[in-house]
């Protein structure tokens, strides 16, 4: 009787021990990379220190995860048409998964549920789409750096001053058609750094937002919608540039005219970029984790694919650099990612 107490023991330790184990956390699955996985990855353009930075970022993982990486990109972030054909090729190419940048958060919404129909599972990065069948979301949240940018600027005015705002959409007349379609078709990731930007200002009844212009991420148009701003407003005290190619071309119409006394706060990490913020152009840039998105796109497509259950939203933050912080040890990692 002894011995079969002190066997029920035993077994009592040894479950509680392995309850305790599982509460304080495990090592995480095993990925089997004995298979060839084939992986689609489809983002707004084929160009770009933001979009090859997650393209490094794929390749990373795809290299660790023996993964086929495929990836493809239409010239322009405006050519929608593109993007859903493209998705359809990969379609038709039967991938395994399919990773999105959606130019359009309802234009890419149908040939997504296409997509589930055909059991190919896809995920959504850097900007969400418009459909329920999508596996998970990676990347920043948009609104929150809406809101980051915001807060700077304002800082920089004094809590006073007008502001002009460069934003980006997927066709350069799409805003002209009515609010409800700004959301419906344009660029989900814009309409929220948008909302979040005005949101924050709207705290300040001596700061005002006197002109909002689009861009279809091309800088000969982000350059002359900049100049064209300046000239209509011409007592503007800051810019607020919500992306890579926005933030790059009113910068140069700034360095163009010398105008040191408007404050801009930028989107972004190009190089160029950051040399403006050397050279006092730009105050500040709100950056995303490119290398991030693209590294934990095919890390958690490949997870899909071995059965193991991935979270709805992998929020891979942003950060605001500035001259102060800008060789800060952490930050140079962001601002100039490698592959070890």
């Amino acid at each position: 009787m002894k011995r079969i107490r002190i066997g029920l023991t035993l077994l009592l330790v040894i479950f509680m021990g392995a309850v305790l184990s599982s509460c304080l956390g495990s090592s995480p699955p095993h990925l089997d990379v004995g298979k060839t996985r084939s992986i689609h990855m489809i983002v707004k353009m084929n160009r770009g220190d933001y979009w090859n930075t997650v393209k490094m970022g794929a390749e990373a993982a795809a290299r660790e995860f023996n993964v086929k990486l495929t990836f493809k990109a239409p010239d322009t972030e405006s050519d929608v048409k593109r993007q859903i054909a493209m998705v359809e090729d990969s379609i038709k190419e039967r991938a395994d998964v399919i990773i999105l940048a959606a130019s359009s958060y309802m234009g890419l919404a149908q040939v997504v549920d296409k997509a589930a129909f055909n059991r190919i599972p896809v995920i959504s990065v850097d900007a969400e789409v418009g459909s329920a069948r999508v596996t998970t979301y990676i990347g920043s949240n948009g609104y929150k750096a809406g809101q980051k940018s915001a807060e700077r600027l304002v800082q920089l005015l004094n809590g006073s001053g007008e502001i002009g705002i460069l934003n980006f959409t997927n066709t350069s007349d799409q805003r002209e058609s009515g609010p409800e379609s700004d959301f419906d078709y344009g660029a989900r990731d814009a309409d929220e750094r948008e909302r979040g930007f005005l949101n924050y200002v709207a705290r300040y009844p001596s700061v005002h937002v006197v002109d909002i212009s689009y861009t279809p991420s091309v800088m000969g148009e982000a350059k002359e919608l900049t100049r064209q701003m300046l000239n209509k407003h011409p007592n503007l005290s800051g810019i607020a540039a919500l992306n890579e190619t926005a933030s790059q071309g009113a910068a140069a119409v700034l360095q163009e005219r010398g105008l040191r006394r408007i404050k801009m706060v930028a989107f972004d990490s190009s190089p160029a970029m950051m040399e403006q913020i050397q050279e006092g152009i730009v105050q500040a840039a709100v950056i995303q984790n490119p290398f991030s998105n693209g590294y934990l796109a095919v890390k958690n497509a490949v997870e899909i694919l071995q059965g193991i259950q991935v979270p709805e939203r992998v929020d891979t933050g942003t950060k605001l650099i500035d001259l102060d912080n800008m060789l800060w040890p952490e930050n140079q990692k962001l601002l100039f990612p490698f592959v070890r």
